[in-house]
């Protein structure tokens, strides 16, 4: 049986379909004093697969709940877009790896059970489940996608050096060029940013990223670009958490098209990482 928490019930529909397995009704609300209500109204199967990505603390809530209600069965757990992934860290005294805590919130619930990642921001934090865990990587699918436009002499690009093992990942898929971003200081004042080898005048450009949140790096990357002969530059990601304003930012920087996963339901959510989680539940 399928269950699709409220952050991810199209995801979780097009991965019981592809499975061909019972997709729960589940019924959540929120009270007035603003707590969570979760209600499974399918009768459970002695196997789940939960799908719930966490962008929010109220979905955090949700999948507890949802666990909660399931901690008797066999559970196989997806979390496609995973909140918190970036506090992997204790940077100063005082402050908590929320990554840790989450991990540890979930632990009791999936003793008999495993966990299905979607290109987590920081894989480390995987140290922290007590059970079978899995970081799928969604790479590949953005790349078919991006090989069904016809781009012309096309480059990936990194947006640093840190982000190159999905560029190398999707330039591969692609069979053509990659780079990443390199900062170069000119001056006390004045910082230039370029790819570090490859030109890119007159060719289209992907930049490819794990998320896109508030937009302001990426969009500042897309001009210089532009600036630096670039015939089109478009922008891939699997998670589109597109706070605030980024998809204004994106378009007024000169991008040509976004495309994203579902791992978040957005407008840019193009691509399906319903095959890739059908296919880790299957093995």
């Amino acid at each position: 049986m399928i269950i699709g928490g409220p952050a991810s019930q199209l995801l979780a529909g097009r991965v019981a379909a592809i499975l061909n397995e019972t997709l729960a009704l589940c019924d959540y609300k929120t009270f007035p004093d603003g707590e969570s209500y979760t209600q499974i109204v399918t009768p459970l199967d002695d196997e789940i697969v939960i799908i719930q990505s966490t962008p929010t603390d109220q979905d955090l809530v949700y999948l507890l709940q949802l666990l909660d209600v399931c901690r008797d069965r066999r559970v196989s757990l997806v979390i496609p877009y995973f909140g918190y992934a970036r506090q992997d860290k204790i940077f100063k005294p005082g402050e908590p790896m929320t990554a840790r805590a989450l991990a540890t919130a979930l632990n009791p619930f999936l003793q008999n059970g495993r966990v299905h990642l979607v290109n987590i921001h920081a894989p480390s934090i995987m140290a922290h489940f007590q059970c079978p865990i899995e970081n799928l990587d969604a790479t590949s699918l953005l790349a078919e996608r991006i090989a069904s436009l016809g781009l012309k002499d096309t480059v990936v690009i990194s947006p640093d050096k840190g982000a190159m093992a999905m560029a190398k990942t999707a330039a591969a898929c692609l069979g053509c060029d990659c780079d990443y971003l390199q900062k170069t200081r000119l001056s006390g004042t004045e910082v230039s940013t370029a790819p570090k080898e490859v030109a890119v005048k007159g060719r289209d450009v992907v930049i490819f990223d794990d998320m896109i949140a508030t937009g302001g790096t990426m969009a500042t990357a897309i001009a210089l670009l532009r600036q630096q002969g670039a015939s089109r530059v478009y922008l891939a990601a699997v998670h589109p958490v597109l706070t605030g304003s980024a998809i204004l930012k994106l378009y007024r920087s000169g991008v040509e098209a976004v495309l994203a996963t579902d791992t978040l339901d957005k407008g840019v959510s193009t691509v399906s990482v319903a095959p890739l989680i059908a296919k880790a539940l299957r093995a």
